[in-house]
């Protein structure tokens, strides 16, 4: 299989489980904006995928979860497509490209990410919609209220990484075309 097919299929898989994933979740009352399922496919995906791939399934992922369950609602699935998106293209810039470690690139794609998404829902509710925007309890959500799913995906993405990743650098060089 040429890379450009196994980065789509892996593309392809990871949009698929970051659609199903949440809807796992939600049969089972545990909170999106809690545990924060969508994100781990998506972060993921910067870890295994060209950075273009990957802020192409932090893109994509919400929109089509959007589309195929109404969850996201609007107008958040706009600021999620941006934050996924950078979740994504950071990752996957930080570990494959600027060779940082698997924590330093979580934590960094961690935190660009959810700057994206303030600045990004400040712009619809302040500016396109006119609302009032409130800094505090939207970065409460942010970072308190998602504690457990921010713990989630610090303990079981580098278990992750290191399981698929790293394991398939020793059976394979990884080489990542058009970085």
């Amino acid at each position: 299989m040429s890379s450009k097919n196994h980065h789509l299929t892996i593309s392809g898989l990871l949009v698929a489980i970051g659609i199903l994933l949440p809807i796992a979740f939600h049969s089972f009352k545990l909170g999106g904006q809690i545990f924060l399922p969508m994100h781990l496919p998506v972060l993921m995906g910067g870890f295994m995928l060209p950075w273009q791939f990957a802020g192409a399934v932090g893109l994509i992922t919400p929109f089509l979860s959007f589309l195929f369950t109404s969850m996201p609602p609007v107008p958040g699935v706009f600021g999620m497509m941006a934050e996924l998106f950078t979740y994504g293209l950071v990752t996957s810039v930080a570990y494959n490209k600027l060779r940082l470690g698997i924590y330093p690139s979580l934590i960094t794609s961690m935190l660009a990410g959810r700057f994206v998404s303030i600045v990004s829902n400040w712009i619809i509710a302040a500016i396109i919609m006119g609302k009032t925007f409130n800094f505090v309890k939207f970065t409460y959500g942010l970072f308190v209220v998602a504690l457990p799913g921010i713990a989630i995906q610090l303990i079981l993405l580098p278990i992750l990484v290191k399981l698929i990743v790293t394991g398939s650098r020793k059976n394979e060089p990884h080489k990542i075309e058009g970085m």
